[in-house]
């Protein structure tokens, strides 16, 4: 019997033990871009020699002593708007230059920063939207200090999303903004990474994710719970056009069904048959561009 327990005792730790180093493994992934793609100028470039606009790079002061980079473009005609359009997780501003493209072309100067710990940006914890959603406010001084601007908006992809539906507690200029494929809490997604990831079950993944969080409270002092734009979309008076593709299996469609329930006055949500993980715009874009362009404008 004794020796029973004791069996039933070591096991019990060992697991322990292995719980709580899987969590320390998984947060230090999660707070840790694991690529960081250096922009390179010829995208620019050639979106300029296309629509006729101007770029030019552009870096500011942020929090915790780190810089941000990113570029600006003007177009030939504005129309008196800026949109500030983010990334997502382990990526940079190129990846929102097919969106800076066609919103270019509707007349909008569109500023592609690259998120802190990510491209030429600095900083190396990620934090989901806590300390980014400042950076978003301090680029949004930027945009509205130029001559000729006066209406801000905002796009963002997965994490970048996210960011931009936290920044409307800490930025009220935004006249109108768009979330596509969006995260409702940290938390969830989370826990919807590592189950996909190591085809675990919530009975594992729940633990290792809260497990995690509280290592990063303790080594980073980020407070994760914190990072949800389910409660930022639930106080906005911001209208929200949220967009999932519905084979998204990165972020499942029920977190922009949730962020649409939280807020069904001030959010319209449109599905995109056939789209996977930020892919609606490559699956309708022509669909994708009137729905962007005609929500900002109206």
């Amino acid at each position: 019997m004794r020796r029973v327990l004791r069996l039933t005792i070591v096991v019990r730790a060992a697991v322990a033990v292995g719980l709580l180093c899987l969590s320390v493994f998984v947060a230090e992934g999660a707070l840790h871009a694991w690529r960081r793609p250096a922009p390179v100028a010829a995208p620019a470039v050639a979106l300029c020699g296309e629509t006729g606009a101007q770029w030019e790079a552009v870096r500011i002061p942020a929090g915790g002593g780190v810089t941000l980079a990113g570029w600006l473009f003007t177009p030939r005609r504005g129309n008196g708007g800026a949109v500030i359009a983010l990334h997502g997780v382990n990526d940079s501003r190129l990846g929102m230059m097919s969106h800076a493209g066609f919103l270019v072309r509707a007349g909008y100067a569109v500023l592609v920063p690259d998120c802190r710990g990510h491209g030429a940006s600095g900083g190396e914890v990620l934090s989901y939207g806590i300390r980014e959603r400042d950076d978003v406010h301090r680029w949004a001084d930027l945009l509205l200090g130029r001559p000729g601007i006066q209406r801000l908006y905002g796009i963002g992809q997965s994490m970048g999303a996210a960011i931009l539906l936290e920044s409307l507690q800490r930025e009220p200029r935004f006249r109108a903004v768009v979330a596509d494929c969006p995260f409702a809490t940290f938390e969830e997604v989370a826990g919807d990474r590592l189950a996909q990831r190591a085809r675990m079950g919530s009975t594992l993944s729940w633990p290792v994710v809260r497990m995690g969080f509280v290592y990063a409270r303790v080594r980073y002092g980020l407070d994760l719970w914190e990072a949800s734009p389910a409660g930022a979309v639930g106080a906005a008076k911001v209208p929200v056009l949220l967009i999932h593709g519905m084979q998204d299996r990165n972020i499942p469609p029920r977190h922009s069904r949730q962020l649409h329930a939280a807020n069904p006055a001030w959010t319209q949500l449109w599905e995109v048959p056939g789209a996977g993980h930020c892919a609606s715009l490559g699956t309708a874009p022509a669909e994708y561009e009137r729905k962007v362009v005609a929500w900002f404008a109206q």
